[in-house]
Protein backbone atom coordinates (compact mmCIF):
# COMPACT_ATOMS: atom_id res chain seq x y z
CA UNK A 1 0.00 0.00 0.00
CA UNK A 2 1.13 3.28 -0.80
CA UNK A 3 1.99 6.12 2.22
CA UNK A 4 1.96 10.04 1.54
CA UNK A 5 3.85 12.64 3.93
CA UNK A 6 2.34 16.42 4.59
CA UNK A 7 4.41 18.89 5.82
CA UNK A 8 3.48 22.15 7.26
CA UNK A 9 5.91 25.37 7.86
CA UNK A 10 3.68 27.10 10.58
CA UNK A 11 4.82 30.07 12.56
CA UNK A 12 4.62 28.24 16.07
CA UNK A 13 5.60 25.08 14.82
CA UNK A 14 6.32 22.68 11.88
CA UNK A 15 3.65 19.84 11.56
CA UNK A 16 4.18 16.01 9.60
CA UNK A 17 2.06 13.69 8.94
CA UNK A 18 1.83 10.15 7.29
CA UNK A 19 -1.31 8.86 5.55
CA UNK A 20 -1.68 5.53 3.93
CA UNK A 21 -3.85 5.65 0.77
CA UNK A 22 -7.04 5.61 2.57
CA UNK A 23 -6.34 8.78 4.89
CA UNK A 24 -5.85 6.72 7.67
CA UNK A 25 -3.12 8.38 10.20
CA UNK A 26 0.24 6.54 10.25
CA UNK A 27 2.18 8.68 12.46
CA UNK A 28 2.25 12.58 13.08
CA UNK A 29 4.86 14.60 14.66
CA UNK A 30 5.16 18.56 15.45
CA UNK A 31 8.25 20.79 16.51
CA UNK A 32 8.13 23.94 17.93
CA UNK A 33 9.36 27.35 16.33
CA UNK A 34 10.12 30.73 17.77
CA UNK A 35 9.39 34.05 16.65
CA UNK A 36 12.01 36.94 16.77
CA UNK A 37 10.61 40.22 17.50
CA UNK A 38 13.66 42.51 17.53
CA UNK A 39 12.24 45.55 17.34
CA UNK A 40 8.51 46.84 17.57
CA UNK A 41 6.26 45.38 14.88
CA UNK A 42 9.07 43.04 13.39
CA UNK A 43 8.49 39.70 13.45
CA UNK A 44 11.12 36.93 11.94
CA UNK A 45 12.01 33.18 12.11
CA UNK A 46 16.00 31.56 11.01
CA UNK A 47 15.02 29.34 8.02
CA UNK A 48 17.76 27.18 8.95
CA UNK A 49 14.87 26.61 11.96
CA UNK A 50 12.32 25.30 9.54
CA UNK A 51 14.95 23.14 8.08
CA UNK A 52 16.01 21.39 11.13
CA UNK A 53 12.66 21.54 12.37
CA UNK A 54 11.50 19.57 8.77
CA UNK A 55 14.09 16.94 9.75
CA UNK A 56 13.46 16.45 13.13
CA UNK A 57 9.92 15.66 12.52
CA UNK A 58 10.53 13.58 9.61
CA UNK A 59 12.87 11.69 12.12
CA UNK A 60 9.72 11.25 14.03
CA UNK A 61 7.89 9.95 11.33
CA UNK A 62 10.68 7.11 10.55
CA UNK A 63 10.94 6.40 14.08
CA UNK A 64 7.40 5.70 14.63
CA UNK A 65 6.40 3.78 11.18
CA UNK A 66 9.52 2.89 9.34
CA UNK A 67 8.20 0.43 7.30
CA UNK A 68 5.38 2.70 6.16
CA UNK A 69 7.53 5.55 5.54
CA UNK A 70 9.61 2.66 3.27
CA UNK A 71 6.34 2.85 1.36
CA UNK A 72 5.93 7.02 0.83
CA UNK A 73 4.92 7.63 -3.16
CA UNK A 74 4.96 11.42 -2.76
CA UNK A 75 5.64 14.50 -0.56
CA UNK A 76 3.68 17.27 0.17
CA UNK A 77 3.81 20.97 1.67
CA UNK A 78 2.00 23.22 3.05
CA UNK A 79 3.21 26.57 4.76
CA UNK A 80 2.62 30.29 6.63
CA UNK A 81 2.38 32.23 4.03
CA UNK A 82 3.80 36.19 2.47
CA UNK A 83 7.45 35.26 4.85
CA UNK A 84 10.26 36.71 2.92
CA UNK A 85 12.88 34.50 2.44
CA UNK A 86 15.74 36.51 0.42
CA UNK A 87 18.31 34.40 -0.96
CA UNK A 88 21.73 34.88 -3.09
CA UNK A 89 23.49 33.54 -6.33
CA UNK A 90 24.35 30.65 -4.60
CA UNK A 91 21.30 30.29 -2.16
CA UNK A 92 22.56 31.50 1.03
CA UNK A 93 20.03 32.97 3.15
CA UNK A 94 20.58 36.82 2.92
CA UNK A 95 18.67 37.68 6.35
CA UNK A 96 16.38 36.39 8.62
CA UNK A 97 13.00 35.90 7.03
CA UNK A 98 10.64 38.66 7.46
CA UNK A 99 6.87 36.86 8.40
CA UNK A 100 3.48 37.32 7.69
CA UNK A 101 2.64 38.98 10.96
CA UNK A 102 5.60 41.80 10.54
CA UNK A 103 3.66 44.71 10.94
CA UNK A 104 7.37 47.61 9.40
CA UNK A 105 6.57 47.88 6.03
CA UNK A 106 2.98 49.95 6.11
CA UNK A 107 4.80 53.54 4.53
CA UNK A 108 5.80 50.96 1.70
CA UNK A 109 2.16 49.60 1.08
CA UNK A 110 1.60 53.24 0.19
CA UNK A 111 4.31 53.78 -1.60
CA UNK A 112 3.16 50.66 -3.72
CA UNK A 113 -0.42 52.23 -4.52
CA UNK A 114 1.90 55.32 -6.12
CA UNK A 115 3.74 53.76 -7.87
CA UNK A 116 1.17 51.56 -9.68
CA UNK A 117 -2.20 53.32 -9.43
CA UNK A 118 -3.77 49.99 -10.83
CA UNK A 119 -2.35 47.74 -8.08
CA UNK A 120 -5.41 46.32 -6.84
CA UNK A 121 -7.28 45.37 -9.89
CA UNK A 122 -3.59 43.72 -11.43
CA UNK A 123 -3.26 42.11 -7.82
CA UNK A 124 -6.91 41.63 -6.89
CA UNK A 125 -5.58 42.58 -3.25
CA UNK A 126 -4.67 45.97 -1.54
CA UNK A 127 -1.18 45.93 -0.10
CA UNK A 128 -0.72 45.42 3.81
CA UNK A 129 2.18 44.84 5.89
CA UNK A 130 1.36 41.44 5.90
CA UNK A 131 2.20 41.11 2.31
CA UNK A 132 5.33 39.92 0.88
CA UNK A 133 5.94 43.06 -1.79
CA UNK A 134 6.27 45.33 0.93
CA UNK A 135 8.67 43.97 2.84
CA UNK A 136 10.91 43.76 -0.20
CA UNK A 137 10.35 47.55 -0.56
CA UNK A 138 11.29 47.93 2.98
CA UNK A 139 14.85 45.89 2.45
CA UNK A 140 15.40 47.85 -0.39
CA UNK A 141 15.00 51.04 1.78
CA UNK A 142 16.63 49.88 4.76
CA UNK A 143 19.23 47.44 4.02
CA UNK A 144 19.87 48.53 0.17
CA UNK A 145 23.16 46.29 0.68
CA UNK A 146 21.18 43.06 1.28
CA UNK A 147 18.53 43.96 -1.49
CA UNK A 148 21.34 44.18 -3.97
CA UNK A 149 22.58 40.60 -3.14
CA UNK A 150 19.09 39.14 -3.59
CA UNK A 151 18.79 36.78 -6.64
CA UNK A 152 15.69 34.70 -5.32
CA UNK A 153 12.62 35.02 -3.25
CA UNK A 154 11.11 31.97 -1.76
CA UNK A 155 7.80 31.81 0.81
CA UNK A 156 8.85 29.21 3.76
CA UNK A 157 7.09 26.40 2.15
CA UNK A 158 9.51 27.13 -1.32
CA UNK A 159 12.81 27.10 0.83
CA UNK A 160 11.65 24.17 2.65
CA UNK A 161 11.26 22.72 -1.03
CA UNK A 162 14.49 23.81 -2.06
CA UNK A 163 16.44 22.57 0.71
CA UNK A 164 14.80 19.12 -0.33
CA UNK A 165 14.77 19.26 -4.31
CA UNK A 166 17.28 21.98 -5.28
CA UNK A 167 14.75 23.12 -7.27
CA UNK A 168 13.03 27.12 -6.39
CA UNK A 169 9.10 26.12 -6.96
CA UNK A 170 6.19 27.47 -5.81
CA UNK A 171 2.59 27.21 -6.22
CA UNK A 172 -0.06 29.93 -7.36
CA UNK A 173 -2.22 29.33 -3.81
CA UNK A 174 1.11 30.79 -2.13
CA UNK A 175 2.52 33.00 -4.45
CA UNK A 176 -0.61 34.62 -4.65
CA UNK A 177 -0.13 35.83 -1.21
CA UNK A 178 3.24 38.43 -2.41
CA UNK A 179 1.23 41.17 -4.14
CA UNK A 180 3.31 39.85 -7.20
CA UNK A 181 0.36 37.43 -8.86
CA UNK A 182 -2.07 38.22 -11.82
CA UNK A 183 -4.63 35.81 -9.52
CA UNK A 184 -7.12 35.46 -12.42
CA UNK A 185 -4.02 34.36 -14.87
CA UNK A 186 -2.25 32.09 -12.12
CA UNK A 187 1.13 33.59 -13.74
CA UNK A 188 3.60 36.40 -12.39
CA UNK A 189 2.99 40.02 -13.51
CA UNK A 190 6.30 41.87 -14.39
CA UNK A 191 4.62 45.43 -13.62
CA UNK A 192 3.64 44.24 -10.16
CA UNK A 193 7.40 42.44 -9.90
CA UNK A 194 9.30 46.09 -11.11
CA UNK A 195 7.38 48.13 -8.75
CA UNK A 196 9.84 46.61 -6.08
CA UNK A 197 12.70 46.18 -8.42
CA UNK A 198 12.65 42.91 -9.03
CA UNK A 199 11.63 40.58 -12.15
CA UNK A 200 10.54 36.98 -13.31
CA UNK A 201 14.34 35.89 -12.53
CA UNK A 202 13.89 36.84 -8.91
CA UNK A 203 10.76 34.54 -8.51
CA UNK A 204 10.17 30.90 -8.16
CA UNK A 205 9.06 28.81 -10.94
CA UNK A 206 4.94 28.37 -10.56
CA UNK A 207 3.02 24.95 -10.76
CA UNK A 208 -0.60 23.82 -9.78
CA UNK A 209 -0.85 22.64 -6.16
CA UNK A 210 -1.87 19.21 -6.95
CA UNK A 211 1.26 19.06 -9.44
CA UNK A 212 4.54 17.71 -8.86
CA UNK A 213 6.96 20.20 -8.43
CA UNK A 214 10.11 18.80 -8.28
CA UNK A 215 11.58 15.36 -6.86
CA UNK A 216 13.28 14.73 -3.40
CA UNK A 217 17.27 14.35 -3.96
CA UNK A 218 17.77 10.78 -3.98
CA UNK A 219 20.32 11.28 -1.22
CA UNK A 220 17.75 12.80 1.34
CA UNK A 221 15.21 10.18 -0.20
CA UNK A 222 17.28 7.45 1.41
CA UNK A 223 18.44 9.44 5.01
CA UNK A 224 14.73 9.87 5.53
CA UNK A 225 14.20 6.14 5.50
CA UNK A 226 12.00 6.54 1.74
CA UNK A 227 14.29 3.65 -0.25
CA UNK A 228 15.13 4.72 -3.41
CA UNK A 229 12.83 5.18 -5.35
CA UNK A 230 11.86 8.94 -7.14
CA UNK A 231 9.97 11.06 -4.85
CA UNK A 232 8.05 13.65 -6.46
CA UNK A 233 7.12 16.92 -4.35
CA UNK A 234 3.62 18.29 -4.60
CA UNK A 235 3.27 21.87 -5.32
CA UNK A 236 1.63 22.26 -2.01
CA UNK A 237 -0.36 25.37 -1.19
CA UNK A 238 -0.39 27.73 1.08
CA UNK A 239 -1.82 26.88 5.18
CA UNK A 240 -5.70 28.01 4.37
CA UNK A 241 -5.77 26.65 0.86
CA UNK A 242 -3.75 23.45 1.85
CA UNK A 243 -6.13 23.55 4.82
CA UNK A 244 -9.92 23.99 2.54
CA UNK A 245 -8.05 20.98 0.72
CA UNK A 246 -7.57 18.96 3.67
CA UNK A 247 -11.12 19.50 4.92
CA UNK A 248 -12.67 19.18 1.23
CA UNK A 249 -13.84 22.32 0.65
CA UNK A 250 -12.42 22.71 -2.38
CA UNK A 251 -16.05 23.25 -4.92
CA UNK A 252 -17.39 26.66 -5.13
CA UNK A 253 -19.57 27.27 -2.41
CA UNK A 254 -17.73 25.22 0.45
CA UNK A 255 -16.32 27.11 2.92
CA UNK A 256 -15.01 27.44 6.31
CA UNK A 257 -14.52 29.33 9.18
CA UNK A 258 -11.75 28.96 11.34
CA UNK A 259 -11.07 29.68 15.28
CA UNK A 260 -7.03 29.07 15.82
CA UNK A 261 -5.08 31.98 17.26
CA UNK A 262 -6.51 34.01 14.46
CA UNK A 263 -9.61 34.05 12.58
CA UNK A 264 -10.84 32.95 9.07
CA UNK A 265 -13.77 33.14 6.74
CA UNK A 266 -12.77 31.35 3.68
CA UNK A 267 -14.96 30.18 0.58
CA UNK A 268 -13.61 28.37 -2.83
CA UNK A 269 -15.04 29.57 -5.98
CA UNK A 270 -14.91 28.31 -9.58
CA UNK A 271 -13.43 32.08 -10.74
CA UNK A 272 -11.21 35.32 -9.25
CA UNK A 273 -12.93 37.47 -6.77
CA UNK A 274 -11.99 41.09 -5.73
CA UNK A 275 -13.00 43.51 -2.85
CA UNK A 276 -9.73 44.69 -1.79
CA UNK A 277 -11.30 48.14 -0.59
CA UNK A 278 -12.76 45.57 2.45
CA UNK A 279 -9.31 43.83 2.49
CA UNK A 280 -10.82 40.65 1.11
CA UNK A 281 -7.85 38.52 -0.13
CA UNK A 282 -7.94 36.83 -3.43
CA UNK A 283 -5.80 33.93 -3.99
CA UNK A 284 -5.34 30.90 -6.34
CA UNK A 285 -6.80 27.78 -4.57
CA UNK A 286 -4.61 25.15 -4.34
CA UNK A 287 -6.54 22.94 -7.01
CA UNK A 288 -6.37 23.87 -10.63
CA UNK A 289 -9.65 26.26 -12.16
CA UNK A 290 -10.60 27.30 -8.28
CA UNK A 291 -9.40 30.49 -6.45
CA UNK A 292 -10.63 31.42 -2.62
CA UNK A 293 -11.91 34.35 -1.06
CA UNK A 294 -10.77 34.72 2.41
CA UNK A 295 -11.34 37.11 5.34
CA UNK A 296 -9.18 37.62 7.94
CA UNK A 297 -9.23 38.31 12.19
CA UNK A 298 -6.27 38.80 13.81
CA UNK A 299 -7.69 37.36 17.04
CA UNK A 300 -9.66 34.52 17.69
CA UNK A 301 -9.27 31.75 20.14
CA UNK A 302 -5.98 33.64 21.22
CA UNK A 303 -8.60 36.45 23.10
CA UNK A 304 -10.22 32.98 24.95
CA UNK A 305 -6.57 32.34 26.00
CA UNK A 306 -6.13 35.99 26.76
CA UNK A 307 -9.24 36.84 29.08
CA UNK A 308 -8.61 33.17 30.85
CA UNK A 309 -5.71 34.47 32.03
CA UNK A 310 -6.59 37.42 33.18
CA UNK A 311 -9.40 36.28 34.99
CA UNK A 312 -7.47 32.91 36.48
CA UNK A 313 -9.03 30.56 34.67
CA UNK A 314 -6.49 28.20 33.54
CA UNK A 315 -8.85 24.68 32.97
CA UNK A 316 -10.65 26.16 29.87
CA UNK A 317 -13.76 23.39 29.78
CA UNK A 318 -14.85 23.97 33.26
CA UNK A 319 -14.55 27.82 32.52
CA UNK A 320 -16.62 27.67 28.93
CA UNK A 321 -19.39 25.24 30.84
CA UNK A 322 -19.71 28.13 33.83
CA UNK A 323 -20.09 30.90 30.55
CA UNK A 324 -22.41 28.29 29.07
CA UNK A 325 -24.77 28.38 32.43
CA UNK A 326 -24.28 32.28 32.54
CA UNK A 327 -25.66 32.61 29.15
CA UNK A 328 -28.56 30.73 28.84
CA UNK A 329 -29.92 33.93 31.01
CA UNK A 330 -31.01 35.94 28.05
CA UNK A 331 -30.94 38.76 30.72
CA UNK A 332 -27.13 38.45 31.59
CA UNK A 333 -26.16 37.62 27.60
CA UNK A 334 -28.48 41.43 27.36
CA UNK A 335 -26.13 42.66 30.21
CA UNK A 336 -23.05 41.63 29.44
CA UNK A 337 -20.20 44.28 29.23
CA UNK A 338 -19.06 44.67 24.60
CA UNK A 339 -16.15 43.34 24.12
CA UNK A 340 -13.92 45.11 20.50
CA UNK A 341 -11.70 42.00 19.52
CA UNK A 342 -8.95 43.98 18.42
CA UNK A 343 -5.88 42.49 21.00
CA UNK A 344 -3.53 42.95 17.89
CA UNK A 345 -4.60 44.62 15.16
CA UNK A 346 -7.28 44.37 12.63
CA UNK A 347 -7.15 43.28 9.31
CA UNK A 348 -10.63 42.68 7.95
CA UNK A 349 -12.31 44.73 7.29
CA UNK A 350 -10.09 47.63 8.38
CA UNK A 351 -6.56 46.97 7.71
CA UNK A 352 -5.55 48.80 10.51
CA UNK A 353 -2.42 47.35 12.89
CA UNK A 354 -2.88 49.90 15.69
CA UNK A 355 -6.80 49.00 16.57
CA UNK A 356 -6.92 48.27 20.14
CA UNK A 357 -9.30 45.81 22.10
CA UNK A 358 -11.49 47.41 24.87
CA UNK A 359 -14.48 46.17 27.02
CA UNK A 360 -17.50 48.68 27.44
CA UNK A 361 -20.05 48.78 29.31
CA UNK A 362 -18.57 47.31 32.28
CA UNK A 363 -20.44 47.17 35.69
CA UNK A 364 -19.05 46.54 39.34
CA UNK A 365 -21.37 43.20 39.47
CA UNK A 366 -19.59 41.84 36.56
CA UNK A 367 -18.04 38.95 37.30
CA UNK A 368 -15.54 36.66 35.26
CA UNK A 369 -18.47 34.84 33.53
CA UNK A 370 -19.54 37.71 31.64
CA UNK A 371 -16.53 38.81 30.71
CA UNK A 372 -15.39 35.59 29.13
CA UNK A 373 -18.74 35.79 27.47
CA UNK A 374 -18.21 39.24 26.30
CA UNK A 375 -15.03 38.02 24.82
CA UNK A 376 -16.19 35.15 22.91
CA UNK A 377 -19.21 37.04 21.27
CA UNK A 378 -16.80 39.94 19.94
CA UNK A 379 -14.87 37.18 18.30
CA UNK A 380 -18.35 36.13 16.72
CA UNK A 381 -18.90 39.31 15.57
CA UNK A 382 -15.56 39.66 13.85
CA UNK A 383 -16.24 35.99 12.06
CA UNK A 384 -19.59 37.61 11.15
CA UNK A 385 -17.68 41.01 10.11
CA UNK A 386 -15.51 38.33 7.72
CA UNK A 387 -18.72 37.08 6.30
CA UNK A 388 -20.13 39.89 5.21
CA UNK A 389 -17.29 40.68 2.94
CA UNK A 390 -17.38 37.27 1.46
CA UNK A 391 -20.98 38.29 0.73
CA UNK A 392 -20.28 41.73 -0.18
CA UNK A 393 -18.01 40.15 -3.17
CA UNK A 394 -20.89 38.02 -4.07
CA UNK A 395 -19.46 34.89 -2.65
CA UNK A 396 -21.14 34.06 0.22
CA UNK A 397 -20.43 30.29 1.72
CA UNK A 398 -23.51 27.75 0.47
CA UNK A 399 -22.14 25.31 3.19
CA UNK A 400 -19.68 26.33 6.36
CA UNK A 401 -17.59 24.01 8.22
CA UNK A 402 -16.52 24.88 11.63
CA UNK A 403 -12.69 24.21 12.48
CA UNK A 404 -9.50 24.77 14.64
CA UNK A 405 -8.93 24.46 18.18
CA UNK A 406 -12.05 27.02 19.58
CA UNK A 407 -14.53 24.72 17.76
CA UNK A 408 -13.75 21.50 20.63
CA UNK A 409 -16.49 24.45 22.29
CA UNK A 410 -19.84 23.38 21.22
CA UNK A 411 -20.87 26.60 23.06
CA UNK A 412 -19.05 28.88 21.25
CA UNK A 413 -19.95 27.59 17.80
CA UNK A 414 -23.80 27.92 18.50
CA UNK A 415 -22.99 31.13 19.67
CA UNK A 416 -20.94 31.63 16.34
CA UNK A 417 -23.88 30.12 14.59
CA UNK A 418 -26.28 32.28 15.82
CA UNK A 419 -24.46 35.70 15.49
CA UNK A 420 -23.41 35.25 11.74
CA UNK A 421 -26.61 33.56 10.88
CA UNK A 422 -24.61 30.69 8.91
CA UNK A 423 -25.31 26.59 8.85
CA UNK A 424 -22.32 25.39 11.01
CA UNK A 425 -20.97 22.14 10.46
CA UNK A 426 -18.19 20.67 13.18
CA UNK A 427 -16.28 18.11 11.34
CA UNK A 428 -15.55 14.90 13.32
CA UNK A 429 -11.55 15.79 13.62
CA UNK A 430 -11.95 19.91 13.18
CA UNK A 431 -8.69 20.30 13.94
CA UNK A 432 -7.42 18.62 11.01
CA UNK A 433 -5.08 21.20 9.42
CA UNK A 434 -2.63 22.11 6.55
CA UNK A 435 -0.28 19.30 6.80
CA UNK A 436 -3.15 16.84 6.08
CA UNK A 437 -4.13 18.82 3.04
CA UNK A 438 -0.25 18.88 1.84
CA UNK A 439 -0.50 15.21 2.36
CA UNK A 440 -3.46 14.71 0.04
CA UNK A 441 -1.83 17.11 -2.78
CA UNK A 442 0.68 14.55 -2.10
CA UNK A 443 -1.93 12.16 -3.55
CA UNK A 444 -3.01 13.93 -6.36
CA UNK A 445 0.70 14.41 -7.83
CA UNK A 446 1.21 10.58 -7.60
CA UNK A 447 -1.80 10.37 -10.10
CA UNK A 448 -5.06 9.94 -7.09
CA UNK A 449 -8.24 11.01 -8.44
CA UNK A 450 -9.91 14.15 -7.04
CA UNK A 451 -13.21 13.48 -6.35
CA UNK A 452 -12.48 10.20 -4.14
CA UNK A 453 -9.26 12.15 -2.43
CA UNK A 454 -10.91 15.61 -1.54
CA UNK A 455 -13.79 14.56 -0.25
CA UNK A 456 -15.27 16.42 2.75
CA UNK A 457 -14.46 14.76 6.46
CA UNK A 458 -17.06 13.53 7.92
CA UNK A 459 -19.70 15.59 10.82
CA UNK A 460 -20.15 15.15 14.35
CA UNK A 461 -22.81 17.70 14.53
CA UNK A 462 -24.55 20.22 12.39
CA UNK A 463 -26.22 23.64 14.12
CA UNK A 464 -28.60 25.98 12.99
CA UNK A 465 -28.73 29.75 14.04
CA UNK A 466 -30.86 30.49 16.69
CA UNK A 467 -32.74 33.24 17.48
CA UNK A 468 -31.30 36.24 15.64
CA UNK A 469 -31.18 38.71 18.91
CA UNK A 470 -27.71 40.05 18.78
CA UNK A 471 -28.45 42.99 16.07
CA UNK A 472 -27.98 46.08 18.72
CA UNK A 473 -25.09 44.23 20.41
CA UNK A 474 -22.92 44.07 17.30
CA UNK A 475 -23.70 47.42 16.57
CA UNK A 476 -22.39 48.76 19.59
CA UNK A 477 -19.26 46.48 19.23
CA UNK A 478 -19.00 48.02 15.30
CA UNK A 479 -19.26 51.64 17.16
CA UNK A 480 -16.83 51.53 19.51
CA UNK A 481 -14.08 51.28 16.84
CA UNK A 482 -11.70 54.06 16.05
CA UNK A 483 -8.76 53.96 13.00
CA UNK A 484 -5.51 53.51 15.17
CA UNK A 485 -7.54 52.86 18.63
CA UNK A 486 -7.34 56.72 19.26
CA UNK A 487 -10.55 58.74 19.63
CA UNK A 488 -11.12 60.45 16.07
CA UNK A 489 -10.72 64.25 16.25
CA UNK A 490 -12.65 66.93 15.14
Amino acid sequence: MANFVGIDIGTSSVKAVLIDERQSMLADASAPLEVSRPRPLWSEQDPEDWWRETEAVIAVLRARAPRAMAGVEAVGLSGQQHGATLLDASGTVLRPAILWNDGRSFAQCAELLRKVPDFTRRSSNLPMPGFTAPKLLWVAEHEPEVFARVAKVLLPKDYVRLRMTGDAVSDVSDAAGTLWLDVARRDWDDVLLAATGLARAHMPGLVEGSAVSAFLKPELARAWGLGARVIPAAGGGGDNAASAVGMGAVNPGDGFLSLGTSGVSFVATDHPIALPERTLHSFCHALPGRWHGMAVSLTAAAALEWIARIVGRADLPRLLADVEAFAADSLNRARAPIFLPYLGGERTPYNDPDATAQFAGLRIGHEAEALVYAVLEGVAFSLADGLDVLAEAGAAPTNCLLVGGGSRSEFWARLISDVTRAPLDLPRDGEIGAAFGAARLAMLAAGRPEAETCAKRPIRHHIEPGPDDFGERRRRMRALYVRGGEPTKA
